[in-house]
This record gives structure tokens, C-alpha cells and sequence, in this order.
């Protein structure tokens, strides 16, 4: 007789039920916060029970540290083959905004997660905050800066300051997520519908582009033709 599959509830499925927890807490986390999150809630949309969801997290604060993980982690993977790719500057810069653009619009609560730990840093201080900058904040960073750093030296970018350019950059990408409620108030339309993103996305390329990007000789005021 064929055997039966485990249930998502139990321990014979890991990685589905450790998926389902994570994905779950991802949403109780973006609506109400770390202090406001309740276990019971993750486990009930994650459709198992508390015992199972303490088996693979032992407390909140470690199932908040591993969504931590999920979303930076993610993010990580998502932009290292824009950082990876053999291209100029030019090309490696506007690769990664793509990257970086398209990782937010498909998991558009991350943002929230990240705002509201900023947020609880700024109040209380956070046990995670000096992890997640020396795990993923400082190395992006680092590599945004190379970039940076390269462009300028090839002459393809303008002289910028790559401590007040990257954040400057990342806030472009991220901003419109966090705002899109606000937007949706505002003006009637739900911003994140796909010709919305799309429409934001191309915004964000060329707002970027012209912050950063030097004309090619031909193309600038005054040159010879």
C-alpha cells in the first residue's frame, strides 16, 4: 500500500512547514510589529500548531531573527549576479537597481519589516540591528561602493559621495513600497498593480540614471558633431 505524506503540521515535512512558519510570520511581522506579533496567529495562518512552530524556533525573537534572515538573505542572492556580471560600471550599476527593484516588488511587506526595525531601533535599540548591518547591510553597501568608486574613475559617473549616494539610491528603490498606502489614498489607484510597478520602475531607472550617469561625449551640450 502506498504510505501516507505527513501533514504540513508535523515533523515528517520540514522544510514545507519551516516555509509556511516563515512565510507566515513575514506577514504578522509587516502588520503589527515585533511587540505586537502574536504566536498564535503565525501558527494559525501557517496552518500548524505551537509546539511544531517552537520545534524549529524557540521563541519570537528567534523567529523574527530568521525572517530577518529570509529577507536580507533574499535580497542578497537576488543582486549578486548584477554584482557578479563581467560589465562597465555603467551597465553593473543599473543591473543591480534592477535586481534590487524587482526583489522588492515581488515581496512588497519587506520593506515594512525593515522600516519597523529601524523604527524599534531607534526607541529601544535592537539585539538584531548590529548583526543584520554587519551581515547584509555593510557588505551591499561595500559592493554599491566599488561601483561607485569605478564609474568615477572611468569617467562614466559623476563625482559623488558613495555615503550619501547609496543610501540615497536605496531610498529611491525601497521608498515607494513603504509609501503605498499612502499612494493608494492619494491617488486612487492601487500602485502596486503590475503596470504601476512597471511604470515605477522605469522612474526609478531614469531618476537614478540621470543622478549618476555622465553623458556620453557625443551627447553632451555643446560637443561637435
Amino acid at each position: 500500500m502506498p504510505t501516507a505524506k505527513p501533514r504540513l503540521g508535523s515533523r515528517g515535512r520540514p522544510e514545507q512547514s519551516r516555509a509556511a512558519i516563515l512565510q507566515a510570520a513575514v506577514r504578522e511581522f509587516s502588520r503589527e510589529g515585533v511587540a505586537g506579533a502574536r504566536i498564535d496567529a503565525i501558527a494559525r495562518t501557517a496552518r500548524v500548531n505551537k509546539a511544531l512552530l517552537y520545534y524549529y524556533f524557540k521563541d519570537k525573537e528567534a523567529l523574527y531573527s530568521a525572517v530577518l534572515d529570509h529577507v536580507f538573505g533574499g535580497l542578497t542572492a537576488a543582486v549578486n549576479a548584477a554584482f557578479a556580471s563581467n560589465v562597465p560600471p555603467r551597465e553593473k550599476i543599473l543591473a543591480y537597481v534592477r535586481a534590487h527593484f524587482d526583489y522588492v516588488a515581488g515581496h512588497p511587506l519587506y520593506p515594512r519589516i525593515v522600516q519597523g526595525e529601524m523604527m524599534s531601533a531607534g526607541r529601544n535599540g535592537s539585539s538584531q540591528l548590529d548583526r543584520i548591518v554587519k551581515q547584509y547591510f555593510r557588505p551591499l553597501a561595500g559592493r554599491i561602493a566599488q561601483v561607485l568608486t569605478e564609474g568615477m574613475a572611468a569617467g562614466d559617473f559623476r563625482s559623488v559621495d558613495p555615503l550619501q549616494f547609496v543610501p540615497s539610491m536605496i531610498s529611491v528603490i525601497v521608498f515607494y513600497f513603504i509609501n503605498a498606502p499612502a499612494m493608494r489614498s492619494m491617488a486612487g489607484i492601487d500602485p502596486l498593480q503590475p503596470k504601476q510597478v512597471a511604470a515605477r520602475r522605469a522612474a526609478v531607472l531614469d531618476f537614478i540614471s540621470a543622478a549618476l550617469l555622465r553623458q556620453p561625449p557625443s551627447q553632451r551640450k555643446g560637443a561637435s558633431k
